[in-house]
Order: C-alpha cells, then structure tokens, then sequence
C-alpha cells in the first residue's frame, strides 16, 4: 500500500487518425506548409495511433515535397496502393467484369505491389463498406470527409450478402 500510494497510473490510449490528422492540418498551417487533407489522413492512418510516428512521417514526406504535401505524393513516397484501385476492384466485382479485373490486378503487380498485400486491403476495403452499410457505424470509420463518401455511396450498391461472402 505505501509503494502503490506514492505511484501514478497512466492509461495509454491510440491516438485516433482523426485527432492525428487535425494535429497534423495544425502544424502544417502553422508551418506554412499546404497540405491535402486526404494524405493528411493516410499519414495518420499509417502511423496507427501513435502521434510521433506520424510526425516523423509528416517530416520526411515535407522534406521531398518542397511544403506542398499532396495525396498523389503521399502514397508515392510511402507506397501506398490508392484507394480508387479498390473501387474500381469492387465495381468490377460487382458487374461480373472478369478480364477487366484481371487487367487491373496485373496492372497493380506490375506496380510493384505484392498480390498478398493487395488481398488484404480488399479484405479491409470490403469490411469499410460493411461498416459503411449502416450510416450510425460510421463513427468508428477512421478516413477522411472525401473518402468517407466514397465508402457511403458504394456500400449503397453492395448487397450485405456480396459483402459477407466476399470477405
């Protein structure tokens, strides 16, 4: 009793990528730096909950954009497969356009992109549109304002049963 009266018990929690990206918005207005909001955020999806490594991220994308931080430079430098890979992916699934979408597969192999990779974030851009389904779930949706809509409109034209058995 007398060690835990002299202690102090902190709760460590994940930053949300929302709370990062504002932080980020802040310095980089600050800063003098533009920045699109939409590589704003997946820097701060990237550096999953911790406010420092997304500051380090930040810092070394500023250094090779010359203070004009786009979305298209974003995923360059930290390659990043874009999300419209992942629309068009499930558009074609959607419409039954094989070759279609065996050209974009190719296209995103010759990419550089490993297959294994890009299955994954199929799978967790299939779980986002689940989650879009219902507009109150939304809250645990960690994107953007512009991405966010995307996800909402093409949830619209998934029917939950192509969602579960695709995933």
């Amino acid at each position: 009793p007398t060690i835990l009266s002299r202690c102090q018990i902190f709760d460590f929690k994940r930053v949300s990528v929302n709370d990062i990206a504002c932080h980020l918005e802040f310095i980089s207005k600050n800063e003098g730096i533009e920045a699109e909001k939409d590589g704003l955020y997946l820097i701060a999806q990237k550096a999953d909950g911790a406010i420092r490594d997304a500051l380090s991220l930040f810092d070394r994308l500023i250094s090779f954009s010359d203070k004009n931080l786009s979305y298209k430079s974003v995923i360059t430098h930290l390659n990043i497969l874009d999300y419209d890979y992942y629309f068009k992916v499930t558009t074609l699934l959607l419409t039954n356009n094989i070759y279609m979408l065996l050209n974009i597969y190719n296209e995103i192999l010759d990419n550089g992109f490993d297959g294994h990779h890009f299955i994954n974030g199929l799978a967790n851009h299939l779980r986002d549109l689940l989650v879009c389904k219902d507009e109150s779930a939304t809250q645990i949706f960690d994107k953007g304002d512009n991405l966010k809509s995307r996800y909402l409109d093409q949830s619209k034209e998934c029917e939950l049963d192509f969602l579960l058995e695709a995933l």
